[in-house]
């Protein structure tokens, strides 16, 4: 995967639930999703800032290889990229714990739908 992990631009430890715009609906990971749905998934990190130089960021973006922006930035990353996939899109790197948003015992079961399009997509 493109990028680098930097430390949070508030240089301390972020937990707490943030929202998040779907950029894509036809990966194996967001099959599930509607593009441009708005879901709410947990972040608890120190080192969650996404990092990718201006030229990469366009290449990255060009490509289609943003599946999940942040609406609220917990940690200053580039272009507010969540998950990002590789040039094949069978792999993603995504900053927010979709396992802790899978049962409404946890809060909410917006993280669900990443794990049933996994299931659907194999």
């Amino acid at each position: 995967l493109p990028g680098a992990m930097l430390q949070n631009h508030t240089q301390t430890f972020v937990c707490r639930v943030v929202r998040l715009e779907v950029c894509r609906a036809d990966t194996p990971f967001t099959r599930k999703f509607e593009a441009g749905r708005q879901i709410r998934l947990p972040v608890a990190h120190h080192e969650g800032r996404y990092h990718l130089d201006p030229e990469d960021l366009e290449t990255l973006e060009a490509r289609g290889g943003v599946a999940f922006r942040y609406i609220d930035d917990p940690n200053g990353s580039v272009g507010r990229v969540a998950g990002v996939l590789n040039a094949e899109g069978n792999v993603l790197g995504l900053m927010p714990h979709p396992e802790r948003a899978a049962e409404a015992v946890l809060g909410g079961e917006d993280g669900l739908a990443l794990f049933r399009s996994v299931v659907e997509a194999t």
